[in-house]
């Protein structure tokens, strides 16, 4: 397991980590989210001695992480290849520099490369490669010595449909053959599909963290999705009064579906009724709020819905 405790980081005024604290067990896959300045990419470079933290340890078992980084991967965010270097070469290249054997590591290179759906490239120089081919090589490169623990740095950047559900099935083949896979990513809905558990930073802090289920559910409230076949009265327009005194709020709504936000501990015991007076009811149903919701929520402190005339000038809800 990958233990990180009370890691701090002050690049001159700024607070880049505020002892941030997070764990990514072996044989998971954990989502790392967190605005543009967050300190995501702070926390992955002091994994690997990239930086020196001010405060703080990262553990790999009961050992320092950076004496055992000949034992992971890592995709940074700033991409570094050599672009005329033919790809199979470069990432044996790197392979042998994890001190993989020639053979093993020109074997590795060619099945890892046949995996992310470049077996027919193999000759090519990275330059003739498109931009998300270049990151499929990039991938390689940190996957090639069978890492026990890969760190990427927003590996899905640049990737079409296609190469994102093959890195998809790459990283769950990992995982299940007992690696730690820690990675960052803007696509908060890939992020809630595919990881195990998942760590929020928002300003250097980590703010929540646990299974995308229980992260969903810290936000206090519910999501009811409401849906109507032809209803008598627009339920978009017929919401709000029956809403009236649940503390109940429309995120969307139409004539006939809504999603509506409510505080987990709110009675709506008589909307159901109310609601089926409308017209045939099709859907009624609850579930906790997305991860998209809960980070913005966490990072702006706005509800998302919020309508934009209850916002004030600088952004904050009234």
């Amino acid at each position: 397991m990958l233990r990180i405790d009370g890691l701090s980081k002050r690049f001159g005024e700024v607070q880049a980590v505020d002892h941030a604290s997070l764990a990514v067990p072996t044989g998971r896959l954990v989502g790392f989210v967190g605005p543009n300045g967050a300190g995501k990419s702070t926390v992955m470079r002091s994994i690997f001695g990239l930086v020196e933290p001010d405060e703080g340890t990262i553990r790999w078992g009961d050992e320092p992480a950076v004496a055992n980084t000949h034992r992971f991967g890592y995709m940074p965010e700033q991409r570094g290849l050599y672009p005329k270097m033919k790809i199979k070469e470069q990432v044996a290249y790197f392979a042998r520099l994890k001190q993989v054997g020639k053979g093993e590591a020109d074997r590795q290179a060619r099945e890892l490369l046949d995996a992310l759906g470049l077996g027919d490239r193999l000759d090519d120089p990275l330059e003739k490669l498109s931009h998300g081919n270049q990151q499929r090589v990039q991938l390689a490169v940190a996957m090639v010595n069978d890492p026990e623990l890969l760190v990427l740095d927003e590996p899905f950047n640049g990737l079409d449909p296609v190469a994102l559900l093959t890195l998809q099935d790459v990283l769950e083949e990992r995982t299940r053959a007992g690696a730690a896979v820690l990675f960052s990513s803007h696509q908060l809905d890939l992020v809630e599909r595919l990881c195990d558990e998942v760590v929020l930073i928002a300003e250097g802090r980590v703010r929540r963290a646990g299974t995308v289920a229980d992260v969903r559910a810290s936000a206090g409230v519910h999501h009811l999705n409401i849906e109507v076949a032809n209803p008598r009265e627009r339920l978009d327009h017929a919401l709000p009064r029956l809403l009236a005194g649940t503390g109940g709020q429309v995120i969307d709504g139409s004539a006939s579906s809504a999603l509506i936000s409510l505080d987990t501990a709110a009675d709506v015991s008589g909307l159901l009724p109310a609601v089926a007076a409308l017209g045939r009811l099709r859907r009624f149903d609850y579930d906790h709020p997305s991860l998209e919701h809960v980070f913005t929520q966490l990072v702006t402190g706005i509800e998302p819905g919020t309508p934009t005339a209850e916002l004030s000038a600088n952004g904050d809800a009234r």
